[in-house]
């Protein structure tokens, strides 16, 4: 049987963080299942998901939160994976706009009050190609609750976003 653990972590962005983390992983017999690793702010950030034997997940666990010792934050979470899990439709949200606070507090919002969990949210600000004014640009996987009409949220969406002056998209996400 396996133990699966979330690991999250949070340091000063420097070559090798990665390698030290699959090398710890790989001699404790453990998987690298899924991550999401970025650089923010000269900061490096990220989420792993590891699974690994039961008679090894001890022996993973104090060697991946040894590389704190490294200049690392670094929690980890044994998950139990044994919970049923709920239907839900996946959706995709796409948001552009002009800059300014408070874009996405409202949409955020809005979808908690539909019951909708964001799974995935990507955000940047760039320069608009024609005007050179900053645009906010939001990409997010969306889990909706099953009875959940996707028409009626696109519609309210697309609503808050005229009176935001963003421009939203959301989308059926295609499941193959």
């Amino acid at each position: 049987m396996n133990v699966s653990f979330v690991m999250t972590l949070l340091g000063k962005d420097q070559p090798g963080i990665v390698e030290a983390i699959a090398t710890v992983v790989a001699a404790h017999d453990g998987n690298w299942q899924e991550s999401q690793l970025a650089r923010l702010s000269g900061r490096f950030a990220g989420f792993v998901s590891i699974t690994a034997p039961e008679a090894r997940a001890l022996d993973l666990e104090k060697g991946l939160l040894a590389l704190a010792h490294d200049g690392l934050d670094l929690r980890l979470e044994r998950i139990d994976s044994t919970k049923a899990e709920v239907e839900v439709q996946r959706a995709t949200l796409e948001l552009v706009g002009q800059d300014r606070p408070g874009i996405l507090r409202e949409i955020t919002a809005a979808l908690t009050v539909a019951g909708v969990n964001v799974i995935r949210l990507n955000t940047r600000c760039t320069s608009a190609p024609m005007s050179g004014e900053i645009l906010f640009i939001a990409e997010a996987e969306l889990l909706c609750p099953a009875a959940l009409s996707l028409e009626s949220l696109r519609e309210a969406l697309e609503q808050l976003g005229q009176d935001l002056m963003v421009e939203v998209t959301l989308a059926a996400e295609n499941v193959d």
